[in-house]
């Protein structure tokens, strides 16, 4: 094991051994801009995966437990953690296998940001990396469009002024600005206060749960429904999928070769704010929340709630910029822009890329039924089912698993164990999330719209008190004269 970490460290290190001397301080100026600005440490890495895992489905795990129930719910979040943590790893493997591959042939990715769909192009052909491509841009598409929807909802519970639609222009028009964010080199501060932003709304709803106390007549009837069950596993299995900009976020290390088990630690603090919160939540609101997709909705108006809303508000706007930036790197290679070095060029090719965004969050504004809808018929495949195929194909062969760049560990019994647990995320998750998770989130998104239609102005609000109607006048005497016959 020791030895094939030597390996990739000298095979993956190459590059960025140049752009670590290019990102050394020789001035005041640059000192600051690399504490802020210029992150690709194993702590960036870290702080990257656990802000944008947790992000706005923080809000929607007590409605799932309300559709699953407290043991079920939970259960299922420490499963997918590490089932999500496993593909995570997964991906790890290929990405460093297909960099050290490319930089044997003597390719140099200095201006160039490697993505998932060149490491199944390399690795396994065209095919797999069309497949891979339709699948990640079209989940990193619908997963921008959640933070946006999630936005309106959010902001709604301290300013109701505005509908909720309303709302969703004003902050798709905020988060166009992360055109101007290069990479995920330049997320640094980001990240690192976006944790801050997930960590203190976690523990606000769940002490702020605790203390207002169980609603009179609580119940805890979940599970009730098989649509409602599947519906709130898939939306844990989208809670967990997070790792579609795995790739990217290893490319912005300095030494990719560490992210191995950055993303299972990543998952162990996030089940430290999701498994309290969603559970005193539940508790306290129970079957209340079927009815209620954010968490917000439920608890009463308070400084501490606004000061919530407000870090989320912030936290969504970090985390629009995780799903964006792997699609404007998509476009910028689609149009030749990629390599360019103006950044001003750049973020105006960009552009274009937030404008389906802002038109599908319009369209579909059901916060928390996306989620479970995008977790099984996308993330599934995304984040779950490919990677784990690809694995499998790209070893089959005795030379290829010989030459490794990364032997798989004893501890999950080498090649023959990493075989089994593939195939057994494959079926599971095919079955389960893709098969019984898209027949129940289909149903509940069907649901949504026959209740509240495409582009509702204002999807679960309250209905507005309305003026007493005033009193009819009484019918006026027929003035009119009958002509004489």
């Amino acid at each position: 094991m020791e030895s094939s970490d030597k390996a990739a460290e000298s095979a993956v290190v190459g590059n960025y051994v140049e752009m670590e001397a290019e990102g050394k301080p020789s001035s005041m100026k640059s000192r600051i801009s690399k504490l802020f600005w210029h992150g690709g440490s194993a702590y960036d890495a870290w702080f990257s995966c656990a802000s944008n895992q947790v992000a706005q489905v923080l809000l929607t795990l007590p409605y799932s437990f309300s559709q699953l129930g407290m043991t079920s719910g939970i259960l299922f979040q420490l499963f997918y953690g590490l089932l999500g943590s496993w593909t995570a790893y997964l991906i790890s493997i290929l990405y460093v296998e297909y960099r050290t591959r490319k930089e044997r042939e003597k390719v140099v990715f200095r201006n160039h940001v490697i993505q998932w769909f060149e490491v199944l192009d390399g690795l396994l052909g065209k095919h797999w990396r069309n497949v891979g491509l339709a699948f990640n841009c079209t989940f990193l598409l619908f997963g921008s469009v959640i933070q946006l929807i999630a936005c309106a909802s959010n902001i709604y519970y301290i300013n109701d002024n505005l509908d909720k639609r309303t709302w969703t222009y004003i902050f798709g028009a905020c988060c166009a600005t992360t055109v101007f964010i290069p990479s995920f080199h330049n997320y640094r501060i980001w990240s690192f206060l976006g944790l801050i932003m997930t960590t203190y709304t976690a523990w606000y709803l769940t002490i702020a749960s605790l203390l207002h106390g169980q609603v009179e007549g609580v119940t805890h009837s979940g599970p009730t429904k098989m649509v409602l069950y599947f519906t709130g596993a898939t939306n844990i299995l989208y809670t967990f999928g997070g790792h579609a900009v795995t790739v990217e976020i290893m490319h912005a290390m300095w030494k990719p070769q560490k992210f191995k088990a950055i993303y299972l630690l990543a998952t162990l603090y996030v089940l430290t704010l999701t498994l309290p919160s969603a559970s005193a939540v539940y508790w306290a609101f129970g079957d209340l929340l079927l009815n209620h997709s954010n968490a917000f909705s439920l608890l009463p108006r308070s400084p501490f709630k606004d000061m919530a809303v407000i870090l989320m508000l912030i936290h969504q706007f970090i985390t629009f910029g995780f799903a964006c930036t792997p699609l404007y790197f998509v476009w910028e290679k689609a149009i030749g822009l990629h390599e360019c070095k103006s950044l001003c060029k750049r973020a105006m090719a960009r552009l274009p890329v937030v404008v389906p965004i802002w038109f599908l969050a319009i369209i579909f504004p059901f916060f928390g039924p996306i989620n479970s809808t995008v977790g099984s018929l996308l993330v599934s495949f995304t984040v779950y089912i490919i990677p784990a195929l690809a694995h499998i194909f790209t070893f089959r062969s005795a030379a290829a698993r010989e030459n490794a760049v990364e032997q798989p560990s004893k501890y999950f019994g080498r090649w023959v164990g990493a075989y089994l647990i593939n195939m057994f995320v494959v079926v599971w998750v095919l079955i389960v999330g893709f098969g019984f998770g898209g027949w129940a989130s289909m149903t509940n998104f069907i649901h949504q719209i026959d209740t509240f239609g495409l582009f509702t102005k204002c999807y679960q609000c309250l209905p507005t008190p309305h003026a007493p109607a005033a009193p009819m006048p009484p019918p006026r005497a027929n003035t009119t004269h009958r002509h004489a016959p």
